[in-house]
């Protein structure tokens, strides 16, 4: 039986697995929010899904316990950003936070920068900024690039869905933009100021959208603070987490008995003839042991094969 995941809830009286997101501050690297919120929860089993950029803002989900293992499933999403490029300046990083190249007075017109957008458009090649964390021969691009080390990047395929101005006025123009996993904005602003021949810089860049969260979705560092030593015990869990299930929303689930939970839970595959044959060879599955998540499991010739397992870990927030 195929089981929608929308009204799976964790228990409001633990901090359980799941997923918190955060609106990113300006002047903060991902890894800091993640370091706040072990200090706030006491919790190690923490990671993030695509990382921003100290001066970028907006949406940074936060994955706790079993969730983190469900990264790779988010990260592959298609992003949103607002970004403003700023025209008559060019800097080392692209962005506000370099050393100033070069000037100039010249500001492209709408008309201009509209002609150019399909340029970008479709499946492209970028080549990411040297201020990056792109690892060359196991450094990051940043560190050598900061200690002025002269060193080439190398493109990658990526996918820019959309891109559109909201707005264009004076010296700044505001975009929206869809895009794939691995894409640079920076990188995009670069190439955007190289075709129109003008020298533009990123002076603010927000994520609103990554896979099926949204900026509506998120709380700032100072209201998670907030409830967590505020809340009576153990109610955060319920009022902060989104289930883990969340980000797995276009896999097929499937309810198992207690006992075929076991076997996943140990490892083993099992054989179920009525699940079995409404299940594609090779998919992939969600399994749901009483509507909460056991583990991924692979759809095998005669059995569900185990990928992913997830434990019974429960955080109690009172040991704060």
């Amino acid at each position: 039986m195929i089981q929608s995941r929308s009204k799976i809830k964790s228990n409001n009286n633990f901090f359980s697995s799941g997923w918190i997101c955060v609106n990113k501050p300006m002047n903060l690297s991902s890894f800091d929010v993640v370091r706040k919120l072990k200090k706030f929860f006491s919790i190690n089993k923490i990671g993030h899904a695509g990382t921003l950029d100290p001066l970028a803002t907006g949406i940074l989900p936060i994955a706790f316990g079993n969730a983190t293992k469900t990264i790779p499933y988010l990260v592959t999403s298609k992003k949103k950003y607002r970004f403003t490029i700023l025209w008559g300046i060019k800097t080392s990083s692209h962005d506000l936070e370099g050393e100033i190249i070069e000037k100039s007075d010249s500001v492209p017109t709408k008309n201009n920068i509209q002609k150019i957008i399909h340029h970008f458009e479709g499946e492209i090649y970028q080549r990411p900024p040297k201020y990056s964390a792109v690892k060359i021969e196991g450094k990051r691009a940043y560190t050598l690039a900061r200690k002025g080390i002269n060193f080439d990047i190398k493109e990658k395929k990526v996918k820019l869905y959309e891109l559109v101005i909201l707005d264009h006025k004076n010296n700044k123009t505001e975009f929206s933009v869809t895009v794939s996993k691995g894409f640079y904005i920076r990188s995009l602003a670069r190439d955007i100021c190289e075709k129109l021949g003008v020298l533009g810089v990123i002076s603010s860049l927000e994520r609103y959208e990554l896979g099926p969260f949204s900026i509506e979705n998120t709380f700032s560092l100072e209201t998670i603070e907030k409830l967590v030593h505020s809340a009576p015990a153990g109610m955060v869990g319920g009022d902060l987490l989104i289930p883990l299930s969340e980000v797995l929303d276009d896999i097929p689930a499937l309810l198992i008995s207690n006992k075929e939970a076991k076997r996943i839970q140990q490892g083993q595959s099992f054989c179920n003839d009525d699940l079995h044959r409404n299940s594609k060879l090779g998919s992939e599955v969600l399994l749901l042991k009483d509507k909460r998540p056991i583990g991924l499991a692979t759809v095998g010739e005669n059995s569900f094969k185990p990928k992913k397992v997830f434990s019974e870990e429960i955080f109690n927030l009172r040991s704060i």
